[in-house]
C-alpha cells in the first residue's frame, strides 16, 4: 500500500516556458521546488509519449518513446547545441496560457534538427550506447517516424509502398539506408529526451519527490508499436483491425465512446509470457515511480466494436486477461507501485479483480456528491488502500464543477464537508480529500489555484481544445506552498 501522502497533478505541457509548451527546463525544476515547499511527496504527470493527430498524450506514436516537444531548448543552448538566435525568431504561440500545437509542430523540429546536426558527431559514442540499451524499441520507432515523414506523415496503414507497410522482402533494410539521416535524427531526439528527463527525475528524488505516471491500456493504431508488432494485435491479413476499443453508451454519452485503438491478441501475448507488456512496463519504469493503469476495468472485460463502425453502440463485451496478467506484471516489477484506474462501468467482476489484485483504486470527489446515483465515492466509504482525487484531467475544475453541477449536488457537498465562504469552496473540497482515510490524495494544480473552465485539461468526447492549458509565469502565488504544507501536515500526509 502507498504510504500516507499527497501529490499534485500537473502535465509537463502545462508548465510555463518561453517556447510555447512546457518542457524539462527551469520551470520543471521550479515546480519540483514548489512541491517540496508544499510538503508534497508526489508529482503526477500525464503520458509523455510523442503525440499525434489530436494532440492527446493517450494517442501516441510510441508507448516507449518520449515527446520531443518536452526537450528544453535553453538546456540545449547551455549545452552548446543551439544558439539563442536560432530559437528567438520563431513564433511559438500568441497565448502563453495555451499550447499552440500547430506552431509547435511546424517549428520545433527545425530547431531540434540544428541541435542534432551539432550533437550527433559529438555524442556518437553515448548515442550508440543509448541505442544498444534501448534496442528493443528505439530503432523501430526511429524508422517508423522516418518513413512516416517520407510519406507526408500519413498513417502507416496508408503508406503507398506495401512492402514497408507490411515489413516484407527486405523493405526495412532498404528504407533504413534510404532514410538514414532521419533515422539517426529521431534516435538522437530520444537520446536528448531521456538525458534531460533522467536529470530532472534525479533532481526530484533529491528533493524527496516521486513521479506518478500514467500508462494508457491501449496503444494508438498509428504507432510504431502496432506497425512493428502486428502479431500482438487483432489485425487481419492486411494488418487492419478486426475490432477496436471503446466504451458502451451510458447516461453521459448516448453513442458510447469509440476510441478506435486496436485490441490485443491476449491469447498470443499469454503464450509468450506477456513479453510485450513486460517490456512496456519496463520502459515506464525508466520514467515513473508509481504507474497508474488507465482503464483497468478493460483487463477484466473490454468493449470490442467492429472496425468501421462510426459509434460504439454495436460493440460486445469480451473477457480480458484477468488476474493472471495483473499478477504477472506486479510480480515482475516488485519495486514499482501501481494504481488501478477503476472508473467507468464497473461490474461485480471488476470489483473482484481489483480486490484480488490488491492494487489501490481511485475515488473522485466530484463524483461523490452526484445525487442521481449511489454515493460510492463519499469519503466515509473509503478504505486506506485507495487514491482520492479531487478531480482528474478528464474532469471539470472544481470551480467549473461548482457552477455546472446540479444544485442538489452542491448542497450535498456543502452539507457533507461543511463548506463555507470564509475558507472557500475549493479549499474545503480539497480539505475533504486531504483529510480522508485514502492513503494518497492528489489534486490538480488548477484546483489549488481555484481556476475555472479555461484551465480544464480534457473534455472526453470533444475532439478540439484539449491538452492546451498552461500555467503562466508567476501564476502560483508565493504563499500557496505554505498553505498546502500546513494542510498536509495537520492531516498526517507530511513527508518531512
Amino acid at each position: 500500500m502507498i504510504e500516507r501522502s499527497s501529490g499534485i497533478l500537473c502535465p509537463i505541457f502545462s508548465l510555463p516556458s518561453p517556447y510555447g509548451i512546457g518542457t524539462f527546463g527551469k520551470a520543471a525544476y521550479d515546480f519540483i521546488d514548489f512541491l517540496k515547499a508544499a510538503d508534497q511527496r508526489w508529482w503526477q504527470i500525464l503520458p509523455v509519449g510523442p503525440t499525434s493527430y489530436g494532440d492527446s498524450p493517450y494517442q501516441s506514436f510510441s508507448t516507449f518513446a518520449g515527446n520531443p516537444y518536452f526537450i528544453d531548448l535553453d538546456l540545449l543552448i547551455a549545452d552548446g547545441l543551439l544558439k539563442k538566435s536560432e530559437t528567438a525568431h520563431f513564433n511559438w504561440g500568441n497565448d502563453p496560457a495555451k499550447v499552440d500545437y500547430g506552431r509547435i509542430y511546424t517549428n520545433r523540429f527545425k530547431v531540434l534538427k540544428k541541435a542534432a546536426d551539432r550533437g550527433l558527431p559529438r555524442d556518437r559514442d553515448a548515442v550508440n550506447a543509448f541505442a544498444e540499451q534501448n534496442k528493443e524499441w528505439l530503432f523501430d520507432y526511429a524508422l517508423y517516424m522516418a518513413v512516416k515523414r517520407h510519406f507526408g506523415m500519413k498513417a502507416w496503414t496508408e503508406w503507398p509502398d506495401a512492402e514497408i507497410r507490411l515489413r516484407r522482402n527486405g523493405a526495412v533494410e532498404t528504407y533504413t539506408e534510404l532514410l538514414k539521416e532521419d533515422v539517426d535524427f529521431f534516435i538522437y531526439l530520444q537520446f536528448l529526451f531521456f538525458r534531460q528527463w533522467d536529470a530532472l527525475r534525479a533532481y526530484a528524488h533529491e528533493q524527496g519527490v516521486g513521479i506518478i505516471g500514467d500508462i494508457p491500456i491501449y496503444v494508438a493504431m498509428d504507432s510504431a508499436d502496432v506497425w512493428a508488432h502486428p502479431e500482438s494485435f487483432q489485425l487481419d491479413e492486411d494488418n487492419l483491425p478486426v475490432e477496436v476499443a471503446g466504451v458502451p453508451p451510458d447516461a453521459f454519452t448516448a453513442d458510447g465512446q469509440l476510441w478506435g485503438n486496436p485490441l490485443y491478441r491476449w491469447d498470443a501475448m499469454e503464450a509468450d509470457g506477456y513479453g510485450w507488456w513486460i517490456r512496456r512496463i519496463g520502459g515506464a519504469e525508466k520514467l515513473y515511480d508509481i504507474l497508474r493503469i488507465d482503464h483497468f476495468r478493460g483487463l477484466e472485460s473490454y468493449w470490442a466494436v467492429p472496425y468501421g463502425e462510426t459509434t460504439a453502440k454495436n460493440g460486445r463485451w469480451v473477457k480480458g486477461p484477468g488476474i493472471d496478467f495483473v499478477r504477472r506484471l506486479t510480480g515482475w516489477f516488485g519495486n514499482m507501485q501501481f494504481i488501478a484506474e477503476d472508473l467507468g462501468y464497473l461490474t461485480p467482476e471488476v470489483h473482484a479483480l481489483l480486490r484480488e489484485s490488491g492494487l489501490p483504486g481511485m475515488k473522485v470527489l466530484e463524483f461523490a456528491f452526484d445525487t442521481r446515483e449511489a454515493a460510492d465515492y463519499l469519503p466515509h466509504t473509503y478504505h486506506e488502500n485507495c487514491v482520492c482525487y479531487a478531480g482528474t484531467h478528464d474532469n471539470e475544475t472544481l470551480q467549473q464543477w461548482k457552477k455546472n453541477a446540479a444544485k442538489a449536488d452542491i448542497r450535498l457537498a456543502k452539507e457533507y464537508l461543511g463548506l463555507n465562504s470564509a475558507e472557500g469552496f475549493h479549499t474545503g473540497l480539497l480539505r475533504g480529500g486531504m483529510s480522508s482515510v485514502a492513503s494518497l490524495f492528489v489534486a490538480q494544480i488548477q484546483d489549488w489555484l481555484d481556476l475555472g473552465k479555461e484551465a480544464r485539461i480534457n473534455t472526453p468526447g470533444i475532439p478540439d481544445g484539449n491538452w492546451q492549458w498552461r500555467l503562466t509565469e508567476g501564476q502560483i502565488p508565493g504563499d500557496l506552498a505554505k498553505k498546502i504544507a500546513h494542510m498536509t501536515k495537520i492531516y498526517g500526509r507530511s513527508c518531512q
